[in-house]
């Protein structure tokens, strides 16, 4: 690879990300081996961390280690988890581990391993504005650099013809719970930061864990596993109507393929809509294995007689919250389908509530003129990945991780990451950097949806090895 010269202060790049999470941290690895190609990274933080309060020891990711940062776009790539395995001399006992799906923790020390060694990553850098400038045909990318205790410490200004998005998630806190979040004395903490709190909740008399997707149940098994048989004091509820396991079927799992990214694309915006709202099993769901070790848990708890003391009520809505003197909290509860209501008091909360895509418009505030929106005034966004704006802007804005409306759930999945990542690319240099797949899916989504049928195989014809003609 020749790597690109260096670039005059002032110089276009050819790319700049912002944020250094999994999506875009694939995107810097792809790009990588391309000849020629400008590309810079910023983040805020000062370090990668995929999810640090969520790395409870024991949970693993839930796609197979082939969704890696590149294996399903370029296995040969230098930056796959089998080689870094390999750089760390742990491929064989990964071998006879026979682990399809790899613990957090692991994935985690992957990606930090590849931000240690991939050039063009900047962290501790923090985006404030991405401007037009008309004049020189570029975005302008204002950034204010961190120092160690994340204050400000310099102030830089980059310029390129193209963006990417890649922001990622923030957590999400329902309305009747947000007054809970800043009480003093009270430990109510989203399930990002679980871990930085752990020792107050296990040390809490009573805990509430509320939500009853994949956080909210190894948060509870955790809780569960490390606290006295029969005085567990536990309760787990949510909205769902019942503790679901997450679709993880076969041809289930082809809604995460870009067979059906492209058909989800295709859909009118209201049907998009609607369709995203009833997929949430295929992400929102309960992994069977935590299913089953949050019952086996439970159930080994009854063996020498007796209940554990732990209440586990799906349906169930917080109405209001408040505090009660300093030291307790009060949820007014309604379960969905009785209509019946009760108040239950608690000593800590645990927030499993999820995430939300982190809006877009403080970013790009500055390319609001030139924006195209859809009905709901979200940003519209192409096939490729990319903003739709005036044609007046020659520069692309690609997102990654923002467009669940327009591309499905798949968008978040990391098994995509790859995919999309070459996506991009092929689309920022105008060429096939990276052969992709025509077919990825034995489902066909959609009746009028143009599908590649390879040919079959022949086998090939056998040479006789002798001839025998008279």
């Amino acid at each position: 690879m020749n790597p690109a010269p260096a670039p005059a202060p002032d110089a276009p790049r050819d790319l700049v990300g912002i944020g250094i999470g999994p999506v875009n941290l694939s995107l810097a690895a792809l790009a990588h081996p391309l000849d020629g190609l400008d590309t810079v990274f910023y983040d805020q933080r000062p370090a990668f961390g995929w999810h640090p309060g969520l790395l409870i020891e024991g949970a693993t990711i839930q796609v197979p280690f082939l969704a890696d940062l590149v294996s399903l776009t370029d296995p040969t790539s230098p930056w796959t988890f089998l080689n870094y395995l390999r750089s760390r001399e742990r491929l064989f006992p990964f071998y006879f581990a026979e682990r399809f799906h790899i613990q957090r923790a692991e994935y985690d020390a992957y990606c930090r391993w590849v931000c240690e060694n991939l050039p063009g990553l900047h962290f501790g850098h923090q985006v404030d504005a991405v401007r037009w400038n008309p004049e020189r045909d570029v975005f302008e990318v204002d950034y204010t650099q961190l120092d160690t205790d994340g204050e400000a410490e310099a102030l830089g200004r980059t310029y390129t013809r193209n963006v990417v998005l890649g922001i990622g998630t923030e957590p999400y806190v329902p309305d009747p719970l947000k007054p809970l979040v800043d009480a003093p004395g009270v430990p109510v903490v989203h399930a990002a930061d679980y871990l930085d709190h752990r020792a107050a909740l296990l040390a809490a008399e009573h805990v509430t864990v509320v939500g009853l997707g994949q956080s909210g149940a190894e948060i509870f098994l955790d809780l569960l596993r490390n606290r006295p048989a029969g005085h567990e004091k536990l309760h787990w509820l949510g909205r769902t109507e019942a503790f679901a396991p997450m679709e993880y079927s076969k041809l289930g799992l082809e809604h995460f393929t870009p067979d059906h990214t492209r058909y989800f694309h295709t859909l009118p915006e209201s049907t998009r809509d609607r369709l995203v709202e009833s997929q949430w099993q295929l992400h929102k769901g309960i992994d069977a294995a935590t299913i089953a070790a949050v019952h086996d848990e439970l159930y080994r708890r009854t063996l020498h007689g007796g209940w554990p003391d732990a209440v586990l009520t799906p349906g169930v809505r917080v109405r209001t919250a408040g505090r009660v003197a300093t030291t307790k909290i009060e949820l007014h509860l309604e379960h969905t389908l009785q209509g019946s209501r009760s108040r239950l008091t608690t000593d800590a909360v645990v927030l499993a509530t999820g995430y939300r895509e982190r809006p877009l418009d403080r970013i790009l505030a500055g390319l609001d003129p030139y924006m195209r929106r859809d009905n709901q005034e979200r940003p519209r966004i192409d096939e490729d990945h990319r903003l739709v704006l005036d044609p007046s802007v020659t520069g692309t804005v690609y997102v990654q991780n923002a467009e669940t409306h327009t591309h499905g759930v798949g968008a978040p999945d990391l098994g995509l990451a790859a995919w999309r990542s070459a996506i991009i690319l092929n689309s920022l240099t105008g060429s096939e950097a990276y052969a992709l797949p025509g077919r990825t899916a034995f489902t066909t989504f959609g009746l009028t949806q143009r599908r590649h049928v390879p040919p079959p195989r022949e086998a090939p014809a056998l040479t006789p090895l002798v001839d025998d003609r008279r």
